[in-house]
């Protein structure tokens, strides 16, 4: 059991979750024919692995997880001047956050799959790297966005990237987005 709830925290990162996807496990245990099973071990294992990568990956887990009182809630289009001010500074403090923690290869992980839901396998393409770099330049963001760590910020690449965001943003055409995103990585 402790095997299983360490695999479990790697993936989630959340030890409730984990105990939950442990729990889950043994129920997939109980009911599965023992027959076919060539190491109990093996099997207890993968399936653990399984189900935390499914809970991570899930739709509701996108939802519940914050990543940061900086960035911009839904667009209210009956909002008022004010308000779409408040959210232009939120959008350029955000964006800035970005370009002052991140490398480039980690602000576009983390731009394109937690604003844009990207797949990790167009990530992959995108920056030419494998997906599971992809998954660990994202969660090196998630680190590095909860330091204090920060470095000088042009600029004219602070503005180029925000007007590029909110224009992908509100238009749905990411092709520019993910140019300037790509240009800064070093290949």
């Amino acid at each position: 059991m402790p095997r299983l709830l360490m695999i479990g925290l790697r993936v989630l990162q959340d030890v409730g979750e984990a105990e939950d996807v442990v729990q889950e496990t043994w129920l997939r245990w109980a009911r599965a024919d023992r027959s076919v099973v060539i190491s109990p071990p093996a099997f207890l294992a993968l399936t653990t692995t399984r189900l935390a990568i499914n809970v991570a990956q899930s739709a509701r887990r996108r939802r519940e997880t914050s990543v940061g009182s900086w960035l911009p809630e839904t667009v209210d289009l009956a909002a008022g001047p004010e308000t779409a001010a408040e959210r232009r500074e939120a959008v350029d403090t955000a964006i800035r956050l970005l370009l002052e923690r991140l490398t480039p290869a980690e602000r576009a992980v983390y731009l394109l799959r937690t604003a844009f839901d990207y797949p990790y396998r167009q990530i992959s393409e995108l920056l030419h790297l494998g997906e599971d770099h992809a998954r660990q330049l994202l969660r090196r963001a998630r680190n590095h966005l909860a330091t204090e760590r920060g470095r000088q910020v042009s600029t004219a690449a602070h503005r180029r990237l925000v007007r590029t965001f909110v224009a992908a943003a509100q238009s749905g055409d990411l092709a520019a987005l993910e140019e300037v995103l790509t240009a800064d990585i070093v290949r």
